[in-house]
């Protein structure tokens, strides 16, 4: 039964009942995006759930062994890497099947968990495991992480951007720096502020190119190469720790470098378009 507003029409009308595919109301139906999206918010709660049973429990009680906790810390990482393919295919089966009502939501409702709230945990626990004097301030930048996080999906959900374009860094590649830069154990501050500034560009206005044909591939494939690298640091391989800070190194200089040529680009842009106008007024 469909409603019909009531300005126009004060009556119910029944829709035609040969349609049997159609009687399920929109808002109850999953598609496969769906499924994807929801493979996406389980991985992150997996995520958080080894962060505290493999990381700040052992770590609280002074219990684990190295190896076992390097290898919970691992998998958490492992599950953030997961999720992120996740959701790289639900937006690209979206587009090529039918989705449902409820995908924006469910999308945003499942980065939150896998992209905000999953790598603010780390960040926390992080800064427990380091030393009781820096938890105060780990726990303040696992709240920016996690509020820039919100108002970054936020914002996906009120503005409007080029087709091919993300305002600000995406979600799942500010997760990824995030935890890379705590993997690389840098010193305390030189860690926070850069965790920081990732925050920072979640929210700016830097413009993002969005993971499309080629790009989508490439990621894909830079996704695949770091959970190799995890893996093999997390059962100490030879060369494990190496092939590890290596991938951070990587992850931390894409984000670095992105926003220069996004830049870059904008000013040549700007600078066309005045070059455009001066011709066009000289006519």
């Amino acid at each position: 039964m469909t409603v019909i507003d009531r300005k126009s029409q004060d009556t119910w009308v029944p829709e035609d009942d040969t349609d049997d595919d159609d009687d399920m109301p929109l808002s109850l139906r999953l598609s496969i995006a769906d499924a994807l999206t929801l493979a996406n918010a389980t991985c992150g709660f997996l995520a958080v759930y080894f962060t505290t049973s493999g990381v700040l429990i052992p770590h609280l009680t002074g219990t684990g062994d190295v190896g076992v906790v390097r290898n919970n810390a691992a998998t958490a990482v492992l599950l953030m890497l997961l999720a992120s393919i996740f959701d790289l295919f639900d937006g690209l089966v979206a587009r090529k099947l039918r989705s449902s009502p409820m995908g924006a939501e469910l999308d945003n409702l499942s980065d939150l968990i896998s992209f905000g709230l999953a790598p603010a945990y780390f960040v926390l626990v992080w800064g427990m495991v380091v030393g009781d004097i820096h938890e105060p301030l780990s726990a303040l930048a696992a709240i920016v992480v996690l509020l820039a996080v919100i108002l970054r999906l936020a914002r996906f959900s009120c503005v409007s951007m080029p087709n091919g374009v993300f305002q600000g860094m995406p979600c799942p590649f500010g997760a990824l720096t995030v935890v890379s830069i705590v993997l690389l154990e840098l010193p305390f501050v030189p860690t926070l502020l850069a965790i920081v500034g990732v925050a920072w560009l979640m929210v700016s206005r830097v413009e993002y190119p969005k993971p499309r044909g080629p790009l989508a591939g490439a990621m894909l494939a830079w996704i695949t190469l770091c959970m190799g690298m995890l893996t093999a640091w997390a059962f100490d391989a030879p060369g494990g720790e190496l092939m590890l800070q290596t991938a951070c190194s990587m992850q931390v200089v894409l984000a670095a470098v992105i926003p220069l040529f996004a830049t870059a680009r904008r000013v040549y842009a700007i600078r066309d378009n005045r070059r455009e106008s001066r011709a066009t007024a000289a006519q």
